[in-house]
């Protein structure tokens, strides 16, 4: 029964975190939170643009409190925007700013959209970043797939599913649907294949420290022999 509940629990809040997705589409949002309060449940809103999320005079979290309230049962849902500390080591928001260029100026210069957003997610501390552009919307005659990537990036493994932030999103033109991908390996991340080499001269300033011990110990038993 309690695994039950918790796997109830679980399943509601991936629906409340889809549907508040959804509704906040378009404004610059990343992620969804929700999290057990005394007082009922809080919602938290992460985005590079809290104001639009907000909407004029709050009316867009009045709104999604009712909604919130009316499908999902909650007592007393307190809906919180919390903003992103750098929006260009944020994969949602970067695939969102690449979708809106788009429908908003075409798919024409796609490649200088590619390697300019590339070029600002290193320069903003990012160890490593692949934004994939893909679908009929390309205009190229030589593949409807573009990767633009830079840096270090793991593709496999631990790192790449639990580590590397990923995003996809659509750009919907006028005539073809265009996919984004983008993924970022923050700066700071600890890796497991980290190899650290030591210098020659630490190796060597080591070996004397365990030689002048081993030393000592070989005097104090010569003396304990003298005396016997």
């Amino acid at each position: 029964m309690i695994e039950r509940k918790f796997i109830a629990e679980k399943i509601r809040e991936l629906e409340v975190e889809s549907f508040v997705m959804k509704n906040v589409g378009g404004k610059g949002h990343s992620r969804v939170e929700v999290k057990k309060i005394p007082l009922g449940e809080k919602i938290i809103v992460y985005s590079a643009r809290p104001g639009m999320v907000v909407g004029r005079k709050g009316e867009n979290i009045r709104g999604l409190t009712i909604t919130l309230k009316n499908k999902f049962k909650m007592e007393n849902p307190q809906v919180e925007v919390g903003e992103i500390g750098n929006p260009l080591l944020d994969a949602s928001t970067v695939a969102d700013k690449i979708a809106y260029t788009l429908e908003r100026f075409g798919p024409k210069r796609f490649k200088f959209l590619g390697y300019d957003t590339l070029r600002a997610i290193l320069e903003a501390g990012a160890m490593g970043a692949e934004i994939v552009i893909s679908g009929s919307g390309v205009p190229s005659s030589r593949a409807r797939t573009w990767r633009f990537k830079g840096g270090y990036l793991k593709k496999t493994g631990y790192v790449s599913n639990y580590v590397v932030q990923k995003a996809q999103t659509i750009a919907k033109l006028k005539k073809a649907t265009v996919g984004i991908k983008v993924s970022i390996l923050l700066p700071g991340t600890e890796l497991p294949d980290k190899i650290e080499i030591k210098e020659q001269e630490e190796v060597q300033q080591e070996k004397p420290k365990k030689a002048k011990g081993a030393r000592k110990v070989k005097q104090e038993e010569n003396g304990d022999n003298k005396e016997e």
